[in-house]
């Protein structure tokens, strides 16, 4: 690996792999992320090496792969995680299900979703920051936006680092490995500040970047275009009123539509009925409150403090937007 790669070699006290095999490397990187056919291309056998730093966190982890020469990886579907690749050096050829992607330091970034095979070539000695994010946390929380159940979520593969949201997810990824470097494998972050992360990374994934959800997430949200205004007024009056039962004549008035055609709006703009809307916000505040909670508070008096009078629906509820229970929130955080 020439002297460019190494002057940017990241996480270097996280090492997990450094080796001039390539059965060794194909063996040993597969572990920590999947198992993957792993080639040398041209003239690159004698020039091959492989290095990966990892630093783990709960639910995410950042890391720094390098190969010397130029490599095939064809890992073909990662089944159970995202992967965000920044590179620092070199280039990378992505070939997915859905196009085709070249990235380059500080111009473009691949992003690859578990259900998409994916085919990848790295050229010049390239090295790069790889974010990994685990499927459900990703998949619960675009449900959790889109007012939805849980199901497969499907990134544009291409992350242009040079518009403001590549600009600051590039950004926050450096912030994060910065922070991983200076804490040390010794230490962790902290069950708050590792869950920070986790929201300052979704948020920046699901918001930033184009992907299956983004159209739903904005109808449910209230920023698509074609919704019309008497069901934008109808969500800002349940968001107002989400503490309170559900009454649809008094949701109806202020919406100024009949009740029948209000539930028929919802079903064709947001896909769900009225009091599953009403559900989803008020399982969002109660995530909300979960984590902003002080140690004496207790999850019953939160959620009746919001609404919930069926503790035991709403505890399957949670479980299925969130990927835990809300006493597992609770106690993480505390």
């Amino acid at each position: 690996m020439n002297a460019g790669a190494l002057a940017n070699t990241r996480l270097a006290d996280f090492a997990r792999v450094s080796t001039a095999s390539v059965d060794d490397a194909a063996e040993a990187i597969g572990r920590i992320f999947c198992p993957h056919e792993l080639k040398p291309i041209g003239h690159s056998e004698q020039d091959f090496s492989a290095q990966h730093n990892c630093a783990a966190f709960d639910g995410f982890s950042v890391n720094y792969v390098a190969y010397g020469g130029s490599v095939s990886i064809d890992p073909g579907c990662l089944d159970r995680f995202f992967l965000l690749q920044i590179p620092l050096h070199g280039c990378a050829e992505i070939r997915t299900a859905a196009r085709e992607v070249t990235t380059a330091p500080g111009a473009a970034a691949s992003l690859l979703s578990p259900t998409m095979p994916t085919r990848m070539t790295w050229r010049q000695d390239c090295a790069q920051i790889i974010l990994l994010l685990d499927r459900k946390l990703v998949e619960h929380r675009a449900a959790a936006l889109a007012g939805a159940s849980a199901r497969a979520v499907e990134f544009d593969p291409s992350v242009d680092l040079t518009t403001p949201s590549g600009h600051a997810l590039r950004a926050g990824i450096g912030d994060l490995v910065e922070r991983a470097e200076s804490l040390g494998p010794a230490k962790r972050l902290s069950p708050l500040a590792a869950a920070d992360w986790r929201e300052r990374l979704l948020s920046a994934l699901l918001n930033g970047q184009h992907h299956s959800s983004s159209r739903a997430i904005a109808v449910f949200e209230g920023h698509a275009e074609t919704q019309p205004a008497t069901l934008k007024r109808a969500r800002a009056w349940l968001e107002a009123q989400a503490d309170e039962p559900l009454d649809l004549m008094q949701l109806a008035e202020a919406a100024g539509v009949g009740i029948r055609a209000l539930q028929l709006g919802f079903r064709r703009h947001f896909g769900t009925t009225i009091s599953a809307m009403l559900q989803d916000i008020r399982l969002a505040r109660l995530n909300a409150r979960l984590k902003a909670a002080r140690p004496d508070e207790r999850v019953v008096d939160i959620a009746f403090d919001l609404g919930f009078t069926h503790l035991s629906r709403m505890a399957s509820a949670y479980r299925e937007k969130f990927g835990e229970s809300p006493s597992a929130t609770l106690r993480r955080l505390s």
